[in-house]
């Protein structure tokens, strides 16, 4: 008695290998470009962590890691065309973009940067107090 035994025909086989071979396989999208970025360095007050400037699908955020500094009244994030670590009074002096209010005074956060803002001239991130006009810390950033 013959038994049916389970087999693939050459005929199978290569045809299973070409549909294997023409699917395609899933690309993850890249993840987003690093334009600047700098570590922190206290002013005012004890300030730490990272500031990175990324871009992803023309939309462009600052994001601050492993971040800390002092909490205060009116604080908030800016980018500046002051240099980093400069006499604090001077950040509101000349030009800046501003982020939004400080989110957290520890950890990883991300703030939006607006479509239209002209980043070509800014050298730093500051967290800066507008109650006291100083800057708690601020990150150098050389644009590419």
């Amino acid at each position: 008695m013959d038994e049916a035994l389970p087999f693939t025909t050459p005929a199978a086989v290569s045809t299973t290998a070409a549909v294997a071979s023409t699917t395609a396989v899933p690309v993850n999208p890249p993840g987003p470009k690093v334009l600047a970025e700098g570590t922190f360095v206290s002013q005012e007050h004890p300030t730490r962590g990272t500031a990175r400037i990324l871009e992803q699908d023309g939309t462009r955020v600052l994001r601050l890691e492993n971040f800390s500094t002092s909490d205060g009244p009116d604080v908030h994030v800016w980018l500046s065309a002051t240099p980093a670590a400069a006499d604090w009074h001077a950040y509101d002096d000349i030009r800046y973009v501003p982020l939004g209010d400080l989110k957290a005074t520890d950890g990883n956060q991300n703030y939006p940067i607006p479509a239209d803002a002209d980043l070509t001239d800014i050298r730093s991130t500051v967290i800066w107090c507008d109650r006291f006009n100083v800057a708690f810390g601020s990150a150098p950033l050389v644009l590419g």
